[in-house]
């Protein structure tokens, strides 16, 4: 079988999903790399980097990350 753009998504943990892009993605601990996760799913995700580390991480970042995701003019690579 050749290896398409359908068989890497048909294979993928989040195939099953209806919606198996993510709009935003949150990395904690300051970081500013996505260490490879969700590669394939988030080519037009928007990244939002929070200087928080995850065990301290509060319904208040999460808000501010939703705010700051609200702000920003989603281009889908244009």
């Amino acid at each position: 079988k050749d290896i398409t753009k359908d068989v890497i998504e048909e294979n993928l943990y989040t195939s099953h999903l209806p919606q198996p892009s993510a709009d935003m993605i949150l990395r904690t601990s300051g970081e500013k790399r996505m260490s490879g996760f969700l590669m394939w799913q988030s080519a037009y995700s928007e990244l939002i980097f929070l200087d928080v580390f995850w065990p301290e991480f509060r319904k208040i970042d999460l808000m501010r990350a939703i705010r700051t995701f609200q702000k920003r003019k989603r281009r889908a690579g244009k």
